[in-house]
């Protein structure tokens, strides 16, 4: 089994930064890609930005520019560095990591609130 920890959400003023932080544990070789994803009351959950195992990154068109994900293999630790927010930022932000083996898992869920 692969536990996910997620840390780092709360409330912020509209133009601050937050830093959300997800570690893995558990029983697997490696991590393939790790991800960000996010869900508004209301609406579908949607990518906020992915990482490969090799550091290639991808983002969503609402975040390019103000949010940055990094990875620590070593800690098998992903972070996403969201600056500028916005409230239309606000949601539950999940965690995912698809293992070498492919299995998925996501995390327990962060709420960032975002105020005007």
């Amino acid at each position: 089994q692969v536990q996910l920890v997620e840390s780092g959400g709360g409330l912020v003023q509209a133009g601050g930064s937050l830093r959300l932080s997800c570690a893995a544990s558990g029983r697997f070789f490696s991590i393939n890609a790790m991800a960000w994803y996010r869900q508004a009351p209301g609406k579908q959950r949607e990518l906020v930005a992915r990482i490969s195992s090799a550091g290639y990154t991808n983002y969503g068109d609402h975040v390019k520019g103000r949010f940055t994900i990094s990875r620590d293999n070593a800690k098998n630790t992903v972070y996403l560095q969201m600056n500028s927010l916005k409230p239309e930022d606000t949601a539950v932000y999940y965690c995912n990591v698809l293992l070498a083996d492919t299995r998925s898992y996501w995390g327990q869920g962060t709420q960032v609130t975002v105020s005007s």
